[in-house]
């Protein structure tokens, strides 16, 4: 398997795999046009030519950054690649120099795993909340906020 950023002809089959798991409220759905428009920000997760997992890490401000539409193919499930995408993510983070990755989910138990600690949504910066206004669901969001703190977890 391997780990690398999208490139644009990965971008139907991620919208595919997000949009199967948006289907059954899983995660939130993802226009086509968005993601092509966010293309840079996506890594996937390709074995044998086939995109098995993707997700985005999308950079908020000068200190925060949030990973967005993490997705792995239900037939690979279990296998460690949603832990990868996301440490690509937090890898990415520090390099960028960004000291904190939060995530907005409805699987807050994974990103716990992953070293991210549970937050009220309101202690997330209002900047967070500007694409919000679009979603279906505002403003009754079931998605609990995680955040991890890379400069403390350097220590």
């Amino acid at each position: 398997m391997n780990i690398r950023k999208a490139r644009i002809t990965d971008m139907e089959s991620v919208h595919r795999l997000i949009n199967y798991y948006a289907d059954q409220g899983l995660m939130l759905a993802r226009p086509r046009s968005a993601l092509y428009e966010a293309v840079r920000e996506f890594t996937v997760a390709e074995e044998k030519g086939q995109i098995i997992g993707a997700g985005s890490l999308h950079i908020i401000w000068e200190d925060l950054a949030e990973i967005r539409a993490l997705a792995v193919d239900p037939r690979y499930t279990r296998r460690g690649i949603g832990r990868r995408l996301v440490q690509s993510f937090l890898d990415e983070a520090r390099e960028l120099g960004l000291p904190r990755v939060f995530a907005l989910t409805y699987q807050s138990g994974f990103f716990i795993k992953c070293g991210f600690q549970p937050i009220p949504k309101e202690k997330l910066p209002q900047k967070v909340w500007k694409e919000c206004i679009n979603c279906p669901k505002f403003p009754n969001c079931e998605e609990e906020a995680v955040i991890v703190d890379l400069v403390k977890t350097l220590q």
